[in-house]
C-alpha cells in the first residue's frame, strides 16, 4: 500500500523561494502602482477631470491613512505609523509565506504590493496620489484596489478547505 499526500498547497522544499516570490510580486505590483500614479501627476495636474461611465479620473491627494483618517496628523507621524504597520505586515507576510494555499499567497502579494505602494509614494509628504473617483466612495488609486482585494483573497484562501492530491495508483 502506497502512502498519500493529502495536501496539494504544502510547504516548499525551499521556503526562502516562497518568501522571495511573495516580495518580489509585492515589489512588482508597488512598481506598477508607482508608474500610473506618476502618469495620473503628470496628466491630472492642472485639474483635469476625465469621465468615464463608471469612474472620474481626477487628481487628489491623500494625506491620512484610509478614509483621509489622521489627515490633520503630521507628516511624519503618519508615515511613522503606516511604517510599523507594514514592517509588522511583510514580516507576518514573509514569515507565513511558505505554508500559505496558493490563493492565499496571491492575496498576500496584492496585499502587500499595495501598501508598499502607497507608502512609498507617501514619503515625499504630500500624501498619496488618489485618481478614481466613483461619486460615491471616497477618491482611491490602484494600490487600495490591491489592498482591498488582497485582504479578500487572502481571507478567502485561508478559509477554504486545503485540496487534496490526487490518489497514485500503484
Amino acid at each position: 500500500m502506497s502512502a498519500i499526500t493529502p495536501v496539494v498547497d504544502s510547504a516548499p522544499s525551499r521556503p526562502w523561494m516562497r518568501r522571495g516570490g511573495l516580495l518580489a510580486g509585492a515589489l512588482l505590483l508597488a512598481g506598477a502602482d508607482l508608474l500610473i500614479k506618476a502618469q495620473a501627476e503628470a496628466n491630472l495636474s492642472r485639474g483635469e477631470v476625465v469621465e468615464t461611465p463608471l469612474l472620474t479620473i481626477k487628481l487628489l491627494y491623500n494625506t491620512g491613512v484610509a478614509f483621509s483618517l489622521g489627515a490633520a496628523l503630521p507628516t511624519a507621524v503618519v508615515v511613522a505609523g503606516t511604517g510599523v504597520i507594514i514592517a509588522a505586515l511583510l514580516t507576518w507576510l514573509t514569515v507565513s509565506a511558505p505554508k500559505m494555499s496558493r490563493t492565499s499567497f496571491a492575496g498576500g502579494i496584492l496585499v502587500a504590493g499595495g501598501a508598499v505602494g502607497n507608502f512609498i509614494d507617501r514619503l515625499d509628504g504630500q500624501g498619496v496620489v488618489d485618481y478614481l473617483h466613483s461619486g460615491w466612495f471616497p477618491t482611491f488609486n490602484l494600490a487600495d484596489v490591491f489592498v482591498t482585494v488582497g485582504v479578500a483573497v487572502l481571507v478567502l484562501g485561508t478559509l477554504l478547505p486545503a485540496r487534496k492530491a490526487p490518489e497514485k495508483e500503484a
